[in-house]
């Protein structure tokens, strides 16, 4: 029988080879990629020291020379001194592919997070399904987006993509919350050489899912230059958001400023004299928030509309602006599903929305009717509709037509709604209306005088219909407020609003309601 000093040994030796299951090998691969070890890794990412290891000693069964690990590192540690669950994919052990053992180690560490209501975070660097485990492995994909499902919405759920993830291992990141990618990072699910075998397409991976393509479509919410770089935003998007849809968002520096401050008085002079000329949003966002923070979630994709992460009196808030740079700020079909997600997003963790309008509406054109425009933006006001969280609607130019609605307009979803005094709302712009009410008129006037007569109607339809103060009286916005006031008033009305209970809803025997898609 073995001494209890050779036990210890045991212990000490397994336990070094499961730290590096795939030895010199192992090490030489990752020294040849310039990447780190996946314990590296999950240090990165956490509270220094804070890493708590499970599952290391679990391999395939009935194999001698099995790897321990499985290619799947699991475990629990802290971001921000809030406990967090981890799972990360080891390049080094069977390419990170999913097999049965590792599927069962992701699923365990999957419950744990259900069972203590704490957010996951998925380090994912895997080829996919695990071909030697033929029907195992696939059927494993099955039952861990089973589990995913019953997070979602629960607790947070951030992905971290490095590498080439392939196959099946990119339907579980995409049923996440957020994706971050490294520029270096792929995504797909038949790689090229599979396309090539099948239709004879010569592409690069790059074009077919690298990391810039991605970000473009929308799969990933930002791309980091660096893997550093790409812990750290999870980390900072992590502190917005709850442990839990139990708990409430944590609060950081509350009641900064409580008086108009110089750059307060900048967002006076901010908005252009012409309504045609453009102004970049974010000089306004910058300014209405705690501090100037602004955490921006897919910044490359539909960028005529912003979207992220803001604090007010040191609370989370949502954020939702048109950007007038991109497009004149409208509304297409892409935005509309960005606009969708982040509504959702919000309001499953409890953190209030406020949307920022200047939009001359929804994007005209036969591409836009042939993507989907209709259905895509249907699912907008939906979303709004729907929500229960605090929401804020601060017109600061535009607001026209069928975006109205889509920006939480007061009707649709908005619990307080301001304008500045240099906002228009109506239904079409000055020179669009002019140009569809106005032809007769402005047929009977001679030609040389057409021109002037034009503009005399344009400046007079601004002037007393698309004007602030006709949706006051008629009580369609709360108030005209100055700009160098918004940041004190959104913080006044989200305070008013903070004990905002759920809405009781109306008996319905309906199961759910049936989305446009």
């Amino acid at each position: 029988m073995a001494s209890t000093r050779a036990k210890l040994d045991e212990l000490v030796e397994i336990l070094a080879v499961a730290t590096e299951p795939a030895g010199a090998a192992g090490v030489a691969k990752r020294a040849k990629k310039g990447i780190p070890s996946v314990r590296e890794r999950l240090r990165m990412l956490l509270d220094p020291g804070t890493f708590l290891e499970t599952g290391a000693l679990a391999r395939q069964p009935d194999q001698p020379d099995a790897l321990y690990g499985d290619g799947l590192v699991t475990g629990r540690g802290t971001i921000g001194g809030r406990p967090v669950v981890v799972i990360a994919h080891d390049q080094t052990v069977y390419g990170g592919s999913v097999g049965v053992t590792s599927a069962r180690k992701f699923m365990r560490a999957l419950k744990l997070a259900f069972d203590t209501g704490c957010p996951v975070v998925t380090i994912n660097d895997s080829g996919g399904a695990r071909i030697q485990d033929a029907v195992g492995s696939i059927a494993s994909f099955g039952d861990i987006s089973r589990v995913l499902e019953r997070l979602s919405g629960y607790v947070p759920q951030v992905s971290i993509i490095l590498g080439k993830c392939a196959a099946g291992s990119v339907y579980g990141p995409i049923n996440t919350d957020v994706l971050i990618g490294t520029k270096d990072s792929y995504m797909f699910v038949t790689g090229p050489e599979v396309i090539k075998a099948v239709n004879g397409e010569d592409i690069t991976a790059e074009e077919l899912g690298g990391a810039a393509v991605q970000a473009a479509r929308g799969t990933l919410h930002h791309v980091a230059d660096t893997e550093q770089q790409a812990y750290q935003w999870a980390r900072d998007y992590l502190s917005y958001l709850p442990s839990s849809c139990l708990e409430q968002p944590p609060v950081v520096n509350p009641g900064l400023e409580p008086e108009v401050t110089a750059s307060d008085r900048e967002l006076e002079t901010i908005i252009p004299d012409s309504d045609r000329t453009g102004y970049d949003m974010h000089e306004i966002l910058l300014r209405i928030f705690d501090d100037g923070e602004f955490h921006e979630i897919r910044a490359a994709f539909a960028p005529n509309l912003i979207t992220g992460f803001a604090r007010v009196d040191g609370y989370p808030v949502g954020v939702i602006a048109n950007q007038p740079l991109v497009l004149g700020g409208s509304i297409d079909a892409a935005c509309s599903d960005k606009s969708t997600y982040f509504i959702r997003l919000c309001d499953a963790f409890n953190i209030p929305l406020v949307f920022v309008v200047d939009t001359p509406g929804v994007l005209p054109g036969l591409e836009q009717e042939a993507n989907g425009v209709i259905i895509r933006g249907g699912r907008v006001p939906r979303a709004i509709i729907e929500a229960t969280v605090p929401i804020i609607n601060l017109v600061v130019r535009k607001s026209y037509g069928g975006a109205y609605g889509m920006m939480a307009a007061r009707q649709v979803g908005a619990d307080v709604s301001f304008a500045w005094p240099t906002a228009r709302i109506a239904v079409i712009g000055a020179e669009s209306a002019v140009d569809l009410i106005g032809k007769r008129q402005l047929a009977a006037v001679p030609q040389e005088h057409r021109a002037a007569a034009r503009e005399f109607m344009v400046n007079q339809y601004n002037e007393t219909v698309a004007t602030p103060w006709i949706a006051a009286e008629r009580g369609y916005i709360d108030a005209v407020i100055e700009p160098s006031r918004t940041r004190l008033e959104i913080r006044h009305a989200l305070r008013l609003l903070r004990d905002k209970p759920p809405m009781a809803p109306e008996f319905n025997p309906r199961k759910h309601s049936v989305y446009p898609m």
